[in-house]
């Protein structure tokens, strides 16, 4: 039982691909499916973490990953088919770039850091995962478009608000 909020992390990374053919090829109905699924997957990994107590170095560092994979995979098969703005996918993917990289460097410079996640971050995550599941929804005419218009802008504004917190966070050296 330790292991499973791990396992639910790779199994997101998993679904991962599949989601993004998915969504690339506009299969609306079942990349929605995915996306539900992978969504239950993260929501499950915390709780199970948090309820057995079981928390890792491992897992602190799989699910960020695995949901930045999901994430940042998604925007980019959306508007390589057309169905979102490349300049919402530059912000969402140019942040996780720029975390990558903040974080990649605190890592090279001493290797016990830890990096948890600030509040932004978790809001700017939850808002883009809630953007994505509107779009394909939307697209399998289950969503109003007006709901995706205002996620959409709540996406970029907490995405590039987490993004400034993340770098003056890694500035003053308290990631």
């Amino acid at each position: 039982m330790k292991h499973l909020p791990n396992l639910l992390s790779i199994a997101r990374l998993v679904l991962a691909p599949f989601v993004f053919v998915l969504l690339w090829k506009q299969y609306w109905g079942w990349a929605l499916w995915l996306l539900i699924l992978a969504a239950l997957t993260d929501v499950l990994d915390g709780f199970f973490a948090r309820r057995l107590r079981v928390t890792s170095r491992r897992g602190e560092v799989l699910d960020p990953i695995a949901d930045k994979v999901l994430l940042s995979g998604a925007f980019l098969a959306m508007v390589l088919n057309g169905s979102i703005e490349a300049w919402l996918a530059a912000i969402v993917i140019g942040r996780d770039v720029l975390i990558l990289s903040f974080t990649g460097g605190a890592l090279a410079r001493s290797a016990g850091r830890r990096f948890p996640p600030s509040l932004w971050g978790k809001i700017s995550t939850f808002f883009q995962a809630l953007f994505v599941l509107a779009v394909a929804a939307n697209l399998a005419s289950a969503v109003p478009g007006s709901i995706v218009s205002i996620l959409k802008w709540a996406t970029a504004v907490f995405t590039i608000v987490s993004g400034v917190d993340y770098a003056r966070r890694a500035a003053y050296n308290r990631t």
